[in-house]
């Protein structure tokens, strides 16, 4: 199977400015959170992307893309009819073609030789199939992520078979419906904010958008996926940052320093931040 276009959300309430935001890289270099995104498509082999924005920030997107605004098509959202119609949106610019789904509000840092995206594609590739990235995350973060339950892929140790998705569950529900074997009480697989989506999920879209009148989830669309053919979900081997929760932009900072060139210099700043404060 082959990806060669991505899709960005950035459409959603208090989501558009998020990607805007200034960072500092693990190079140290200072780029926006949306250079840094392009950058993680980029590196997975993809160089055409669909930004979805909410309408008047196109100009803002532009700014913020600096040199790499020449690989982006944006697509307004022009009702704020939730995070499933964003991506139904793009849904001419991407066709009938398989395409890595990134969210605008996330960043990524790999832990291995190849990043995130990188990492999503190739078992995407390699199974010809929807993929959504997951991460072992604890109950107090349910409301903030989709949740998968399954079962493990036989001789694999990062694959999981979807069976059941839903959108921010309780504690309680995600216990009853979304437990995996061989993870401890209290921890579940939660979205990493990044999937390779195939034709088969804008159909089931489309036809939920279609037939309600409130906003959609994405989670509502692929729980009917697992239920109709094969559907995989991929522990990757590295971490996302939510910068649209509190403190999730300084979160996302500390670790790009803290993982890269400047890493000696933060804790120098921190231990002095430290001594200060006592």
């Amino acid at each position: 199977m082959k990806i060669s276009k991505a899709v960005v959300t950035a459409a959603g309430p208090g989501q558009s400015s998020l990607p805007l935001q200034r960072l500092v890289d693990r190079d140290g270099i200072e780029k926006t959170a949306l250079e840094m995104i392009i950058e993680e498509i980029a590196e997975a082999g993809i160089d055409s992307i669909a930004v979805v924005l909410s309408p008047g920030t196109e100009d803002a997107f532009r700014q913020a893309a600096g040199k790499l605004v020449e690989r982006l098509t944006f697509v307004v959202q022009s009702e704020a009819r939730g995070y499933g119609q964003a991506i139904l949106c793009a849904r001419n610019y991407v066709r009938d073609q398989p395409f890595l789904h990134l969210v605008g509000d996330h960043l990524y840092l790999s832990r291995a030789g190849k990043k995130c995206a990188q990492q999503l594609v190739q078992v995407a590739s390699n199974h010809e199939c929807t993929v959504s990235a997951v991460q072992p995350t604890r109950e107090q973060m349910l409301p903030y992520f989709g949740t998968i339950g399954g079962l493990r892929v036989a001789q694999e140790t990062n694959l999981f078979e979807v069976k059941r998705v839903l959108e921010k569950p309780t504690p309680t529900l995600a216990e009853q419906e979304l437990t995996i074997a061989g993870f401890r009480n209290g921890t579940y697989l939660c979205f990493f904010g990044m999937h390779v989506l195939t034709s088969s999920v804008l159909d089931i879209l489309d036809h939920l958008v279609a037939r309600r009148s409130g906003p959609v989830p994405l989670a509502d669309a692929l729980n009917e996926l697992a239920s109709r053919q094969r559907y995989l979900a991929c522990e990757i081997d590295g971490q996302r940052y939510n910068i649209g929760v509190k403190y999730g932009l300084l979160s996302a900072q500390l670790a790009l320093g803290l993982a890269g060139v400047d890493r000696d210099r933060i804790l120098t700043q921190l231990v002095d931040l430290l001594s200060v404060q006592r």
